[in-house]
């Protein structure tokens, strides 16, 4: 029966030396595939490999930092404006001396269904859609886009052509022309209005009872006039710029991303194959490959280490070559995005394992037990 084994062993080994090395002999013994170029199209080309060094790594920190900092160009405020009345706002004006001006039932009787209850609004008087105030004496004034010291100024210009001296108050009682949207994983997400407190990011955060322990606190993103940006808050606290100088404006909506949607896959020759959640946008190449075990030592090609990386762009791949000097380091500072894929290459001699047990599927397997039998 040993012999027999070998015998077989040794058939499967000729057979394969023969399909391998048909071509070099003369060319008979080739297997030769059907040619589908002409029927299906030329292939696309595959998109080029860049290798990870040290060169790469910098250049992509110093991108994130050029697309970080032009963010914070936009919304970092340092001194936020006074606030500035708008229209549907509802004004409180009170004219010392003159109870006949204080404007009682002027309310605008649509206000109400504008704002969506049934209760009864404040008195007052409302801006109306071309922003403007009717008020006793002066007249319908502007008021849109004046801050409550402007507007009370000009009323009281206005006033002193009837009255001499007015002493006027002016403020605004319901702040309603202006908001902002939270969404995600906040506590309380929902619609906003923007008062006299600067509302800055903070401010709206606070508001909605804080992040939800699924936040991922660096995928904050703002969209504001069809243009998207993504914030950080750990990387903005690292770098020293604070949160609350992030001013909101009138239609802003803020989306707090859960970690969950912030995922790596690690596939291929690793000791357990999964997708890892990224810690708050931060996770290695490195960290990636230790929470799945390591490249598999019986099947992993250390040389052959790929990240594939959806961009707007392209799709990019990049390889480590992990039996490097310094590759460890390289894999440590090379930080991976939210979808990457990780995938480790198989090794040459399990290719050819793999493909040996597809031509004859169990064949070496049964010779191999048999000859290490006693």
């Amino acid at each position: 029966m040993k012999n027999i084994a070998q015998t077989r062993l040794f058939t499967i080994a000729a057979l394969l030396c023969a399909v391998a090395l048909g071509g070099c002999a003369g060319g008979s013994s080739r297997i030769e595939m059907p040619d589908v170029s002409d029927q299906a199209g030329p292939a696309p080309a595959a998109p080029q490999t860049q290798l990870i060094t040290e060169q790469l790594i910098a250049a992509e920190k110093l991108q994130r930092e050029q697309r970080a900092h032009q963010a914070l160009g936009h919304l970092v405020v340092a001194d936020p404006p006074p606030y500035k009345i708008g229209p549907g706002d509802i004004l409180s004006i009170v004219v010392w001396d003159h109870p006949e001006l204080a404007g009682h039932g002027l309310v605008a009787s649509s206000s109400s269904a504008e704002a969506g209850t049934t209760t009864t609004p404040p008195q007052g008087f409302v801006v109306d859609y071309e922003g403007k105030v009717q008020f006793p004496f002066a007249g319908a004034l502007k008021l849109a886009g004046l801050t409550e010291e402007q507007a009370r100024s000009l009323l009281t210009q206005r006033l002193a052509r009837y009255i001499a001296q007015p002493n006027v108050t002016l403020r605004v009682q319901s702040y309603r022309s202006k908001r902002i949207y939270m969404d995600g994983e906040v506590r309380l997400p929902g619609l906003q209005a923007i008062n006299d407190i600067p509302m800055t990011l903070l401010e709206a955060l606070n508001r909605a009872g804080g992040l939800q322990p699924t936040a991922d606190q660096s995928r904050i993103v703002l969209e504001r006039a069809k243009k998207r940006y993504n914030l950080d808050l750990r990387d903005l606290v690292q770098k020293g710029v604070n949160p609350g100088a992030i001013l909101l404006l009138n239609g802003d909506v803020v989306r707090v991303h859960s970690r969950d949607e912030s995922k790596v896959f690690v596939s291929g020759e690793v000791v357990t194959p999964k997708a890892l959640t990224m810690h708050n946008g931060r996770l290695s190449l490195n960290e990636a490959l230790g929470e799945s075990g390591g490249i598999s030592p019986m099947t992993g090609d250390a040389r052959q280490v790929f990240v594939v990386r959806k961009a707007a762009e392209g799709t990019r791949i990049f390889q480590l070559d992990a039996r490097q000097k310094g590759a460890l380091a390289m894999a440590e500072a090379f930080e991976l995005h939210p979808k990457d894929l990780v995938y480790v290459a198989a090794s040459p001699l399990a290719n050819w394992h793999r493909g040996l047990s597809l031509l004859f599927p169990g064949a070496l397997t049964q010779a191999v037990g048999v000859t290490t039998r006693p």
